[in-house]
């Protein structure tokens, strides 16, 4: 999360891109920070899905990943 809004700090659009698992966990660090990125969630868990298994995942987002970085952005506190 640090991470993107930096990123949108400086003018370089992001997203942030997590496990299902940690949809509250980002709510609560985006406010934290003051911000409010472009979030996408995937089903948890991560770590012991195949190769396979993973670029499904992707390519299940990989379109609502392009459309909120080409996205006009006025979600940041910071920019």
């Amino acid at each position: 999360m640090h991470d993107i809004v930096e990123f949108e700090a400086l003018g370089i659009p992001g997203v942030f891109l997590a496990s299902d698992q940690f949809v509250q966990a980002a709510e609560i660090q985006a406010r934290a920070l003051g911000a409010d990125p472009a979030r996408i969630f995937v089903a948890h868990p991560i770590q012991d899905r195949t190769d396979d298994e993973m670029h499904a995942l992707a390519d299940g987002v990989i379109e609502a990943v392009v459309a909120a970085l080409l996205a006009p952005s006025d979600r940041s506190g910071a920019g």
